[in-house]
Order: C-alpha cells, then sequence, then structure tokens
C-alpha cells in the first residue's frame, strides 16, 4: 500500500553500489534498476518473489479489526493528503504507488506500479516505466498523466509536510501512457526520489470534477488492494479488499493485504475502548498505556486462552516523545527557563509510581538508534560543528545534554534548586509567591490536552512547577480543537511524538527547520529556528554514505538537545499488543514493523 511515512532498517546490501543509483555529476553510467535505497544498498535481486517477512501462501479471507489510537480518535475526512480536516486511519490503504517500501531495510523501495527506473547519470532525471494494464477501482486504466498529475497536485495543494518534502521535485512529465520522467533539483534531498515514488496515485479524470484540496467524506477512486466500505463518521471504518486488484501477485505484494475486510474502530475514551475489546467489539489492541498493561489483562477471555497477548519487538528508532514547548512564546525565549522546566519534572516518581517502571528515560531524538549523541563528540562530529563555535553554548563541545535522575521523591530538593536558580537568573522572579518578570507580569504555563491519559503524568509534573513558584494547568478539549490549535500553533506546551525513519533525510526539515517553524501544520512544534539546524540539516540531507549520515545526526542531536525545547518523556522498544486467537502470522516479522495487519491472516474456521 501506499504511504508517506518512512519506516526502513538498515540491511545488507546485494552488491550494488551507491553511484548505480545514485551517481556523481559528470560519471556517464545511467543505470536501470528494479528498486531504489539512499546509498544504493538493495536487499533483493530482480528476481526477488516475495519479501523475506511474508507467508506468500497465506489465505484471503475473514476480517480484522483494531482499535485507532488506543481509543481517542475520530475522523471526519476522506482526503488523507491534505491539512483540512480529522483523517480517517489507514487511507492508504486506497492507493498504490510507483514504488513501496521494504520492512526489513533502512530506506529501500522496489517497483509496484513502476517495473523499472532508471537514473541519469547526474542524478537528476528518474524515468519509471509503469507496468501495462494498471487500473483504477472504476476500470480506468492507470496512466503516466495520472501519476504526474498526482505529484503535482500534492506539490502545489497537499499537506504541509508533502509539500515540503517535494521542494526539490521541479518537474513531473508524462512521456506517452507508460513513461514517468521526473526532474530534482541539483542538490536535491537524497531521498527526494524515494519519497516521490511513494506517493500515492491519483486519478486525473476523477479530480477534474473535484476540488482535490477540500476535506470530504466521500469514499475517494482508488488504485490499491483496498476499497472504502461501510463507514460511519467518527465510529468505524470498513475497507475492502479489490478482488481483482491488479497489483495483488506482484513480489512486493505476495503475502501482504490477506483480509477481505479491514475494520477500524473509533472511540473518545480509553476506557470505554478497552472495555469494547473485552467485548470483542474488535480483535487486535495495540496497548499504549502501562497500566491498563499491566492491570486490566485479567478478563475472562485474557484468563481461558481465547486472547492472546505478546510483547513484539521494535527496532526501529524510538521517537523523541516529550513535552515540546512553544519557543515562539516569549515566555520561553530563554533556554534558562526551558531547562528549568526538565529539572522541574521528576520522571523517576512518575515512572515508579504511574507508569510500574515500563519505560527507559528519553535523552535523545534519535534515541535508540546510532544516531544518537553520545560522550565527547567524535573528531568527524566537531569538523561539522566547528565552523558555528560562536554560535553554540560550550556544551555542545562535550557531553550531550541529559536530563537529570531524580531521587525519585516526587520533590527532589537538589533539582528544584537548580530550576529556581535558572528561573531567577533568567529574570524571572518570586513576588507574591509567584513568579514574575522586571515589570511584574506573571508567568503562566497551559499544557494543552485532548484526552485524560497523560492527565496524571501532567499533574504530577504541575507539582513540580508550583515548587519553584511557576503557575500551570491543563487545558483539555476536543480532538478537533487541539488539532486545530496544534496547527495554529496556539499552545503553550503539549505532548508530542516526533517519529524518525532509520535514514533520516529531507522529513527533518518538517520538524525542526526554521522554514517550518513559520508553517501552519508543519511539524515543527517547538518553534525551532536556528541556523545552524538548517545547516547541520542539509549536511544530514546531503551525507553521500551512511557513517556521514550517522556523523551528521549526531552533531545534529547535540545541538538540539542544548537548545532545551523539549522535557523528553520515556520509551521502550516493544509493541504491545493483545488479540482474539483468530489470527495467525509469518515465523518471521519485518524488522522495523509491527506486521499487522499488513502480513497477519485469518485462521482457518
Amino acid at each position: 500500500m501506499s504511504g508517506v511515512s518512512r519506516r526502513t532498517v538498515l540491511a545488507l546490501g546485494a552488491g550494488v553500489t551507491l553511484s548505480q543509483f545514485f551517481p556523481r555529476p559528470g560519471i556517464a553510467q545511467a543505470k536501470e534498476t528494479h528498486g531504489l535505497s539512499a546509498f544504493g544498498d538493495l536487499k533483493y535481486p530482480a528476481s526477488f518473489p516475495h519479501f523475506d517477512y511474508v507467508n506468500p501462501k497465506a489465505p484471503k479471507g475473514g476480517l480484522y479489526s483494531q482499535v485507532v489510537g488506543g481509543g481517542t480518535a475520530t475522523f471526519n475526512n476522506l482526503n488523507a493528503y491534505i491539512l483540512r480536516g480529522d483523517v480517517a486511519h489507514s487511507m492508504g490503504l486506497c492507493f498504490s504507488s510507483m514504488m513501496v517500501r521494504a520492512a526489513d531495510e533502512p530506506d529501500a523501495v522496489y517497483g509496484l506500479a513502476a517495473e523499472k527506473v532508471t537514473v541519469s547519470d547526474d542524478g537528476r532525471e528518474y524515468i519509471y516505466q509503469l507496468r501495462p494494464n494498471l487500473r483504477f477501482h472504476d476500470g480506468s486504466p492507470i496512466t503516466a498523466s495520472d501519476v504526474t498529475f498526482s505529484l503535482n497536485i500534492l506539490k502545489d495543494k497537499g499537506h504541509t509536510n508533502i509539500r515540503t518534502l517535494l521542494l526539490d521535485l521541479e518537474s513531473a512529465d508524462a512521456d506517452g501512457d507508460r513513461t514517468v520522467k521526473l526532474k530534482f533539483a541539483a542538490k536535491r534531498g537524497r531521498d527526494a526520489p524515494i519519497f516521490a515514488a511513494s506517493l500515492p496515485i491519483f486519478s486525473r479524470a476523477y479530480y477534474s470534477k473535484r476540488p482535490f484540496e477540500e476535506s470530504t467524506l466521500e469514499p475517494p477512486l482508488g488504485s490499491g488492494p483496498y476499497n472504502v466500505g461501510r463507514f460511519e463518521q467518527g465510529r468505524y471504518m470498513e475497507f475492502e479488499r479489490v478482488k481483482d486488484w491488479w497489483g495483488a501477485d506482484l513480489p512486493v505484494m505476495r503475502g501482504h493485504n490477506n483480509f477481505d475486510v479491514i475494520r477500524f474502530e473509533y472511540f473518545r475514551d480509553r476506557d470505554i475502548a478497552f472495555e469494547g475489546f473485552t467485548a470483542k467489539t474488535y480483535l487486535v489492541r495495540e496497548e499504549f498505556t502501562s497500566i491498563t498493561w499491566a492491570t486490566r489483562y485479567e478478563f475472562p477471555a485474557m484468563k481461558d486462552g481465547r486472547v492472546k497477548r505478546e510483547i513484539l519487538p521494535d527496532e526501529r528508532p524510538s521517537g523523541a516523545q516529550g513535552w515540546f514547548i512553544n519557543t515562539r512564546r516569549e515566555k520561553f525565549k530563554d533556554p534558562r527557563v526551558r531547562e528549568a522546566l526538565v529539572y522541574a519534572f521528576d520522571y523517576e516518581w512518575v515512572n515508579k509510581n504511574y507508569m510500574y517502571g515500563s519505560y527507559d528515560r528519553t535523552h535523545s531524538y534519535f534515541q535508540n538508534s546510532e544516531m544518537m549523541a553520545k560522550g565527547a563528540p567524535a573528531p568527524e562530529e566537531i569538523k561539522l560543528l566547528e565552523p558555528f563555535r560562536d554560535k553554540l553554548p560550550a556544551e555542545v563541545f562535550g557531553e550531550p545534554f541529559v536530563p537529570p535522575v531524580s531521587d525519585g521523591s516526587g520533590s527532589d530538593r537538589t533539582l528544584l534548586r537548580r530550576a529556581m536558580r535558572l528561573l531567577d537568573e533568567a529574570g524571572w522572579k518570586i513576588k507574591d509567591g509567584k513568579r514574575a518578570n522586571a515589570k511584574g507580569e506573571p508567568i503562566t504555563i497551559e499544557f494543552l490536552l485532548n484526552e485524560p491519559t497523560f492527565q496524571r503524568h501532567h499533574n504530577a509534573f504541575i507539582n513540580g512547577l508550583k515548587a519553584v513558584g511557576l503557575d500551570a494547568n491543563i487545558r483539555m478539549v476536543d480532538t478537533a480543537q487541539y488539532r486545530a490549535r496544534m496547527e495554529d500553533f496556539d499552545f503553550d506546551i503539549s505532548v508530542v511524538r516526533l517519529i524518525f525513519p532509520q535514514t533520516p533525510a529531507d522529513e527533518l526539515k518538517t520538524y525542526f527547520s526554521s522554514v517550518a517553524a513559520a508553517a501552519k501544520g508543519s511539524r515543527n512544534y517547538a518553534g525551532i529556528s536556528d541556523p545552524v539546524v538548517d545547516a547541520l540539516i542539509e549536511k544530514v540531507v546531503s551525507a553521500e554514505s551512511r557513517p556521514d549520515l550517522v556523523t551528521a545526526c549526531r552533531a545534529l542531536d547535540r545541538v538540539l538537545r542544548a537548545g532545551r525545547y523539549w522535557i523528553p518523556h520515556w520509551n521502550k522498544a516493544s509493541h504491545w499488543v493483545a488479540y482474539w486467537d483468530q489470527f495467525e502470522r509469518p515465523k518471521t516479522k519485518p524488522r522495523y514493523a509491527p506486521g499487522f495487519p499488513d502480513t497477519w491472516w485469518a485462521k482457518k474456521s
């Protein structure tokens, strides 16, 4: 299926060199290939029959159903590729793309609608040859003009994050019905061609009669393995397998899309959502709440074996979850204020009392990956950082910042005193028991929240903030209002999780760049606008080898951590999954994906 998220992992190459797919200028060696990757390392040869992590003989049929988001979600839009509305989960099931990612490689894509691609000698032009007999779900042919229309409309009117990642796409043109020509900027991002090839294919004729940029509940005309089936806005959504889909028996799709119906249930309350699982309202639940995982899986169906519970390894970077601080607000401009907030949070107490000690503390934006900065910077990192020495705190050239470890009491006086000193130094003095600036203006902090799961964690943090003289509160809003306020950056602090791929590149701009800081709907929630960060992102994007990429990411990690843009949360390298015993799955799990529902199938009754 098509999608814009990047979920991949490092794997051994198959004798393929970097220059084959990302040639350097001046070398006349245009190459034809069945796949692409950032550094030219492809695991699977052109003749591969299927991915290693699937059962190519998996039977088709049955129902798969799952809760969305643990039980606090809704939807009012079936157009997943624009900024407006709350989008229904997994709309990518309805669309195909030119190429599709392998879940056991860092960034490799292989042919789906495109059977091959030729890369020019300067690495700027990519010519894709489409397979014959491609069809939309209404039977109309998929042509090169549909592909180029899709890329151009996404670049012009797509979601902010998609538009950002397509900035380096200079042109998309059709040459006949089956040839797509893409041209990229001379200094394009390393993964721009991979991203473009992974985007959904829309029908040009369909959107000639409909505005692409508007939210809608009209099921779209698709090109992928599933169609929109029955649905009720905000309650459930079903996808029905397209029985005669043209891509079903291609190597990249064998063993995938095994269910006749995939259904997603929506709830507004996590407790009600959990009760729905125990009543078999849906069949699969990924658990995100430690107290629920530790205390609530004792219902009868669990005890008698009708429900299974497993911990599946998650080898992807764990992501950067935490309270992100909106530095666009004047009160958060001083990094000393932001650091004081870090010292006011007693993670050890919260992990022990609220999360059953289930988590590890997050330190890095690239936690649980080789891109995480540790210890003093290596000479290669120093080389990247040295030109900016006069613009960086000395800390960047030493040990990276690590959140303090408390005594677990819930009120560690040493850490609280450190927070108070930082606030004093930043000019926020205690006046009548509250912090205020030289003008007598008090500092207040509002935590924006859209569901109650994290309320206890917030309250523990607020107690720490009050202990250092800061007035803080929680503003609970519904999902639609929360989304609108986050897109408008109308918040003080909110919980955010940023998820990075195994081979970061242009998407870092949507999280951390100065351009994204000013772009409504971007994921740069902290408002990071720093020319040094921008320059280091470019080093990541232009890295010519994986070691260079790792070095640049570590340098970037040091600078971001020195900025104190967030109060880091916690992480675990696993998926907590419970399911009714109605499924089977391959012996090999995709190394960097959970595997469900993509590669599971229904047990025979």
